[in-house]
């Protein structure tokens, strides 16, 4: 047996660095598909190195994917986009990394799926869990790449490439449904999580995060992997469930368990809604989320005992005790991620009403109106340089913040969202600012790379993916052809990463991060559609997956 293994991990760790599908196909006749994956190497080991054959670029970036018979997922649609967007990318560097980037995601997070269709599972299922829905149906677990854990906000943006190809791809279309279904699970027991361990049913040992958390509501460790409450995290499961209907038309994840998770979700916004002091008495009135954390960093954790700075009364607006990038807010409600729920509450009250739930569709409506208002009556200043913009950060008070981070949901990716459009006046203004220093002091700038950063990594570290989203936000075809070739020239393993040093791209973070590659996946195929002219031959027509 133990020879058997050695064997198989050579072929495996062979087959990762042959690159050419025809040896790896070749190599896996005849093997059990089982041995040979768990012989296959851990992909945090392996992003981490390049791999043969190279591009024929001048940068020559290597072939990144693993081996077929590695890979956690596999979908025929995905590799036909692979081979249409390949061979009519000119750059063929550029055309590598979206090779390695936009099945990324696929080949190496899917930790676990089942259809929920009759079988072993299903019926082990029931037996454990009983009838009555909880985990029913297709499930799928993905997690964010190097960390063994998922987040809302990182698995709904990792899928949303594939969502428009889910209607040619059953398999893909199950696969989804089943992220939605363990998302549904994920909020319904710990609604203000942001972060969760495998689901009790796929068997997967639950991992710890190492930290020294207090938090209530208090959550099961075993299930929860961290639980910051992040109101991004929220609108990410309605979006995923947004894209997945708009795309398919799939009614299937619109059952019970769904319904409860969504009315807990309103809970939720309605109890982070209230004012820190009583609106009749004035009094203090302690929050329903408190978080602390043993920690020498001031981001890592809440003021005032776990409380968060104090936010008034009568906005519309919701609190959010923590951003995307996972640091706390400074000013509770944060305006990108108001923006994101109050666009996906009406989105889901749309599909709603469309599949007769009316009076749900309206409750929903009325709370993203809410939102939406609060954004432009507190959320929008007027700065003395820039005029009318919005703030990242604001407290119902008149105090505010004047900043972007490079996660997403951003005040740069507020078009992405489809909270304004690109045109519009207060977000051109917005945008101004934010991309130069003199308006965001998490503009980083330096002789190797430029772009937003923020307080998650430091002073000196620009996450790529904010180039990316410039790129999406821009009609500009110099903008967007400066911001693709700076991302390109940065991502020497042939993937994106998490962060650049300005002083030189050899310094970064994270080799493996699925969410970075998922965007610019996304971008490319933005820039296909809208201006194909930019990475295709001339005279070539749009690419737009229909």
């Amino acid at each position: 047996m133990k020879t058997m293994i050695m064997l198989l991990a050579v072929l495996a760790a062979f087959t990762y660095a042959a690159g050419g599908f025809g040896e790896q196909d070749v190599l896996g006749q005849g093997i059990d598909p089982e041995r040979y994956k768990a012989a296959c190497p851990d992909y945090l080991h392996y992003s981490r190195m390049p791999h043969r054959p190279l591009s024929d670029g001048p940068l020559s970036l290597p072939y990144q994917r693993p081996s077929p018979h590695c890979r956690t997922f596999s979908s025929p649609a995905v590799e036909k986009v692979i081979e249409d967007l390949t061979t009519r990318i000119k750059d063929k560097d550029l055309a590598r990394i979206f090779e390695n980037a936009f099945p990324n995601t696929l080949d190496t997070t899917v930790r676990w799926h089942v259809d929920g269709k009759t079988g072993k599972a299903s019926k082990l299922k029931r037996d454990r869990y009983g009838d009555d829905g909880y985990w029913d149906g297709a499930q799928s677990f993905i997690v964010t790449g190097d960390i063994n854990a998922e987040w809302l906000r990182d698995s709904t943006n990792q899928l949303a490439q594939y969502q428009f190809l889910a209607k040619k791809d059953k398999q893909l279309e199950s696969l989804i449904l089943g992220a939605i279904n363990t998302q549904a699970e994920f909020v319904i027991e710990s609604p203000y999580c942001n972060a969760f361990q495998p689901p009790p049913p796929s068997d997967i040992s639950p991992v710890p995060n190492g930290q020294d958390d207090s938090v209530h509501p208090a959550y099961e460790p075993s299930r929860v992997f961290e639980c910051k409450y992040e109101i991004d995290s929220l609108a990410a499961f309605l979006a995923l469930g947004n894209q997945f209907f708009k795309s398919t038309g799939n009614k299937a994840f619109l059952h019970k368990r769904w319904y409860l998770a969504v009315d807990t979700l309103l809970e939720v916004l309605e109890e982070q809604a209230k004012p820190t002091f009583g609106p009749k008495t004035g009094e203090f009135e302690r929050n329903e989320y408190l978080f602390r954390r043993r920690t020498n960093a001031g981001t890592e954790t809440l003021n005032l005992g776990g409380i968060g700075n104090p936010l008034n009364g009568g906005t519309g607006l919701i609190r959010s005790a923590f951003r995307p990038s996972d640091d706390a807010t400074i000013l509770g409600f944060f305006i990108p991620g108001n923006a994101m729920i109050s666009v996906e509450l009406k989105r889901t009250g749309e599909m709603l009403k469309a599949v007769g739930k009316s009076k749900l569709a309206e409750k929903l409506q009325a709370r993203g109106d809410s939102i939406e208002k609060g954004i432009w009556e507190h959320g929008v200043v007027t700065h003395k340089k820039y005029g009318e913009v919005f703030a990242f950060e604001v407290d119902g008070y008149g105090s505010s913040i004047m900043m972007d981070d490079a996660n997403l949901p951003s005040l740069l990716a507020l078009p992405v969202m489809g909270f304004v459009q690109r045109d519009n006046k207060v977000y051109q203004n917005t945008r101004k600012m934010i991309l130069e220093q003199a308006g965001n002091p998490y503009y980083l700038e330096g002789q190797a790379f430029a772009g937003i950063g923020g307080p998650h990594i430091g002073l000196q570290h620009v996450w790529p993916m904010s180039r990316l989203v410039q790129i999406m936000t821009s009609d500009d075809d110099a903008e967007i052809s400066d911001a693709l070739a700076a991302v390109t020239s940065s991502s020497r393993l042939g993937l994106v990463h998490e962060s650049i040093h300005v002083e030189r791209i050899t310094d970064y973070t994270r080799s493996w991060f699925a969410w970075a590659n998922s965007v610019f996946a996304q971008t490319i195929l933005d820039i296909a559609s809208r201006k194909p002219h930019l990475i295709f031959r001339k005279g070539a027509d749009p690419y737009v997956i229909e």
